[in-house]
C-alpha cells in the first residue's frame, strides 16, 4: 500500500521541521513548504491525500491558499494548525470546507490522530460507491457522480454534500438522528464536526428551495427529516 502524501505549509521553522519528521517517522510522505505561494507551487505540481496548513502564514495566508486548493481539487481534505483559538477562524475554516482543526500548542500524538481520522474518513468514502439514484420531489441525487438535478438546473455536491444528502434521502420522511450522521459520515460527533455538518445542511437547504415540497426540518435535541410533499 503507498504511503500517503501530506502537503504540509507551516511557517515556523522548528515546528516544521518537526512535523516532517514525526510524520515520516509514522510512515506517511509530508512535503514541507515554508509559506503559502511556496505550498500553492507544490500543490500545482504534485498530488496530495491531505493537506496541513498554518494560517498565519507569510506571502499567502492558509485561508487564501485552502480557497485556492478548493477551487482545483474540492474534495481534497484540509486541516489548519493555528496560533489563534477565536470563533470567527473556526467559522471561517468551516466555510471554506476545511475537515479539521487544531490549536498551537498541540501534541504530536493529536495531530496524529487527527490526520489518521480524515484519512480514513477520506479513504472510506473511495471505497463506497454505490450507482443510486435517489428521487424526492423534483429533485434526482445521482450519488455515484455527486450531482444534484433540479428544476433549476444540476448542482454538483462535495463529497460531504453528498454523503449527507444521500443518508437523508434514504431515510425520506424518518428522523435520521444527528449522532448517527456524523459517526457516519466524519467519523465521529465532536463539536467541530456538528458545526461543519450544520454548514453543508445550510448549503443544500438552499439548494432545495427550488422546489417548495421539499424541505429538511430540523428536531431539535434528535437529528434531522427530508420531508417530501405533505408528509
Amino acid at each position: 500500500m503507498s504511503k500517503a502524501r501530506l502537503l504540509v505549509v507551516e511557517d515556523d521553522p522548528n515546528l516544521g521541521d518537526i512535523l516532517k519528521e514525526y510524520l515520516e517517522m509514522k510512515g506517511y510522505e509530508p512535503t514541507l513548504c515554508r509559506d503559502g505561494e511556496e505550498g500553492w507551487s507544490k500543490f500545482k505540481k504534485d498530488k496530495y491525500d491531505l493537506c496541513l496548513l498554518d494560517i498565519m502564514m507569510p506571502k499567502k495566508d492558509g485561508f487564501t491558499l485552502a480557497r485556492e486548493i478548493k477551487k482545483v481539487q474540492e474534495d481534497l481534505p484540509i486541516l489548519f494548525l493555528t496560533a489563534k483559538n477565536q470563533k470567527d477562524d473556526v467559522i471561517e475554516g468551516l466555510k471554506i470546507g476545511a475537515d479539521d482543526y487544531i490549536t498551537k500548542p498541540f501534541s504530536m500524538e493529536e495531530l496524529l490522530l487527527r490526520v489518521t481520522a480524515i484519512l480514513r474518513r477520506t479513504q472510506k468514502s473511495e471505497e463506497i460507491t454505490p450507482l443510486k439514484v435517489y428521487e424526492f420531489g423534483d429533485f434526482q441525487l445521482h450519488y455515484d457522480k455527486q450531482l444534484l438535478e433540479g428544476p433549476k438546473g444540476p448542482h454538483k455536491l462535495t463529497s460531504k454534500e453528498n454523503e449527507l444528502l444521500r443518508l437523508l434521502a434514504a431515510e425520506m420522511n424518518k428522523l435520521v438522528n444527528r449522532s448517527h450522521a456524523l459517526k457516519q459520515i466524519w467519523g465521529d460527533d465532536s463539536y467541530f464536526n456538528a458545526r461543519s455538518m450544520d454548514v453543508y445542511l445550510s448549503k443544500i437547504r438552499k439548494i432545495l428551495k427550488d422546489d417548495p415540497k421539499v424541505q429538511i426540518i430540523t428536531v431539535h435535541g434528535e437529528g434531522f427529516k427530508l420531508i417530501v410533499g405533505d408528509s
